[in-house]
């Protein structure tokens, strides 16, 4: 209210595409599909949902994280619903926005950024994580659940393996993440990359962006 300056700040590529570019209006979809896609993942897998996506939609098949159940199910409810390709109707064309929005990146040596998160998730499993995961199991086959964290968390305590391969999984799956949040954000052509440290170089650029506009 006071200043007119928002900041959005997170990892998550698709909330900030969102945001600053607005969504592709999708058609409606068929009630209960969403479901009965569910139900299919918890009893047939995701390999065979991926098997169809990749049949009926070869271009989102070859673009999307297909080890990542919720996008898979978007998008086979879109194509189910729809009977078209999920790619065909992501347009993807930019919405006017009324304000101006100055994209800022965030990164570091890949060996300092890894043991960053390395020591992020001791801090995580030393404050609780593991007592947090057993407090919820009963919800483990909510989609909150099913993420990196408390899978690996769930299968531990299903003696799948033991505690030492948990962390290790923990650990391993946290640096995929953030791989792949880089990999996404490279793409965008708008982003000027700093590193945390350039605290002053960050408010130039940021100054001179908002000067530009006034």
């Amino acid at each position: 209210r006071e200043n007119n300056i928002a900041v959005l700040s997170g990892g998550s590529g698709l909330y900030i595409d969102a945001v600053s570019k607005g969504f592709d209006v999708l058609p409606k979809v068929v009630p209960g599909l969403r479901k009965d896609l569910e139900e299919e993942l918890n009893t047939k897998g995701l390999d065979l949902l991926v098997t169809e996506l990749l049949q009926k939609d070869p271009e989102y098949g070859n673009e999307v994280d297909l080890k990542n159940p919720q996008r898979i199910l978007r998008a086979l409810e879109i194509i189910r619903s729809s009977g078209e390709k999920f790619s065909a109707l992501r347009k993807r064309e930019i919405k006017p926005r009324p304000f101006l929005t100055i994209k800022i990146g965030l990164n570091r040596e890949r060996d300092e950024l890894y043991r960053r998160i390395d020591k992020r998730m001791d801090i995580m499993l030393e404050t609780g994580l593991l007592e947090e995961a057993k407090k919820y199991v009963n919800f483990r086959n909510c989609n909150a659940l099913k993420t990196v964290g408390y899978k690996e968390i769930y299968h531990y305590l299903d003696k799948e393996y033991d505690w030492d391969e948990a962390v290790r999984l923990l650990k391993r799956n946290t640096r995929r993440i953030a791989k792949r949040q880089l990999t996404w954000f490279r793409k965008d052509a708008e982003i000027t990359w700093f590193h945390p440290s350039q605290e002053k170089e960050i408010i130039n650029h940021i100054d001179k962006h908002i000067g530009k506009t006034n």
